[in-house]
């Protein structure tokens, strides 16, 4: 049994030390699962043109404060200002966060900024559209469907950014080359002034 017990702990011994990769496969799996459908969303509150990511527009309204936008009939001169503001906050929070996440840069924060994009967008879904009212689209926990929009498929989102605000950017990230240029420029001055 010892025998057993020490060829289980050098194999996971091993594979500990490659510790950085977990951040790099969870920036990946986002990358190929979330990425686009972020995008994509962003796109859809986008005015026409290279200049419509200044613009508000009667899809983000919508889909934003869906039954203010539906009172107005979606008339975007009708928004108020702070509506404008979380609009396009909004907006190019969908285009930003994601990008910083999948080249590792400032990872601990953007990943925290989607959590919170995350949990916005789920009240938005369940109270604005109103998905609260689908048990299917809100879900449950420890059922047997793990299909349910909000408190299942969110729940491993949300699991899945917290492991990069808890071990950062990872291996091959502008995080960790930043980090090094920073350190080595701080112990070569630090060489320097000894």
């Amino acid at each position: 049994m010892d025998r057993l017990i020490a060829i289980h702990d050098a194999i996971f011994d091993e594979i500990e030390k490659a510790e950085g990769l977990i951040p790099l496969l969870a920036r990946f799996i986002f990358a190929a699962t979330l990425l686009s459908y972020f995008w994509v969303s962003a796109v859809t509150k986008t005015g026409d043109g290279i200049f419509g990511i200044f613009s508000v527009t009667a899809g983000g309204f919508g889909q934003i404060f869906p039954k203010q936008a539906e009172a107005v009939f979606w008339d975007v001169s009708q928004m108020s200002v702070f509506q404008k503001l979380v609009v396009l906050a909004g907006t190019w929070a969908e285009f930003i966060l994601p990008v910083l996440i999948v080249v590792g840069f400032a990872t601990r924060l953007a990943s925290l900024g989607m959590i919170g994009f995350v949990v916005v967008q789920s009240l938005t879904d369940l109270y604005g559209h109103g998905g609260i009212e689908h048990a299917a689209t809100l879900g449950a926990w420890f059922d047997k469907a793990p299909d349910g929009a909000i408190l299942d498929q969110r729940a491993f989102w949300v699991f899945l950014l917290l492991v990069l605000v808890i071990k950062g950017a990872g291996a091959l990230s502008l995080d960790r080359i930043l980090s090094r240029q920073v350190l080595g420029h701080d112990l070569n001055r630090g060489t320097q002034n000894a």
